[in-house]
């Protein structure tokens, strides 16, 4: 079974109203749609580009504004899904819940049915300068084309939720990314490597690229687009896929064929999956 997935190098810069938002996103879907794609994923964070359309007195909305615009953002996504017959992780995505904040991603299905899981391990930045809170529970989500994890770029950079998805049937790991810098990118591009060799799972990645000047904590941004495999002779001898070109506002597409991963993971080279030491370190069943 192969599945269609379209990547998006989302480009910030300000911009006025919601619809302007509303736009870009639909150029970026109809792009997928017209490349076929079954699954398509935005970045982390790329709705704090509607913080850039300001409070009407010449100052950008804060963090704590951005779950205004939910209904929005859902309404949205879930006619994007709907029409295209797509499956959309529509990045992350600012909700509040009994007071607190929390950097969710969500899947919109087909059928109007919307996922949700909140960033589970949240960076430094989100604590102390967004109050945000961590979120207190993990699930895969079932799709026509097997069961996903959905893990938000810090997330990726620890190993036992990645093996937790991967025990409880995942097969492949979407993970929106925001980074501003070199260092962050590349923690959240070596680790996403590590995963997929250390579970033998597709790690589908991306990040927003762009800036938004008036936006605190968003005016820097390094990101690439890229799907990633296990490190095997049926796959690439890099681990790659399909990257985009660093920084550049495109979208990238590629087949994930996930009868590749049941015969590495039995005829590998290597079977790391397999061959872990569940008799030394403790395993999720």
């Amino acid at each position: 079974m192969k599945l269609r997935v379209s990547v998006v190098q989302y480009h910030l810069h300000t911009i006025k109203t919601f619809e302007e938002f509303a736009a870009q996103c639909d150029h970026y879907i109809k792009t997928a749609e017209e490349f076929g794609a079954e699954f398509v994923l935005f970045p982390e964070f790329f709705t704090t580009q509607l913080l850039s359309i300001g409070n009407g007195q010449g100052q950008s909305l804060k963090i704590d504004d951005l779950p205004s615009f939910t209904e929005q953002y859902r309404e949205l996504f879930s006619n994007f899904a709907k029409q295209t017959n797509m499956h959309i992780i529509a990045g992350t995505h600012v909700i509040n819940k009994d007071e607190k904040l929390y950097n969710t991603a969500h899947l919109f299905y087909p059928d109007g049915k919307i996922g949700e899981q909140s960033k589970l391990h949240i960076t430094p930045t989100e604590v102390n300068e967004w109050n945000m809170a961590p979120g207190d529970s993990f699930q895969i989500f079932e799709t026509v084309k097997g069961k996903i994890a959905l893990l938000t770029c810090y997330d990726i950079e620890f190993p036992e939720i990645v093996r937790m998805a991967k025990a409880k049937g995942a097969d492949v790991i979407f993970c929106p990314s925001c980074t501003d810098d070199r260092h962050g990118f590349h923690r959240v591009r070596y680790t996403s490597h590590a995963r997929a060799v250390e579970n033998q799972v597709y790690v589908v990645l991306t990040g927003t690229v762009g800036s938004l000047p008036t936006v605190d904590f968003m005016r820097a941004n390094f990101g690439q687009a890229v799907i990633i495999t296990p490190n095997d002779i049926p796959f690439p001898p890099k681990g790659v896929l399909v990257e985009g070109e660093i920084n550049n506002d495109m979208v990238v597409t590629a087949d994930l064929d996930l009868e590749l991963l049941y015969k590495v993971r039995e005829h590998g080279s290597v079977t790391t999956w397999r061959d872990r030491r569940t008799d030394l370190y403790t395993d999720w069943s």
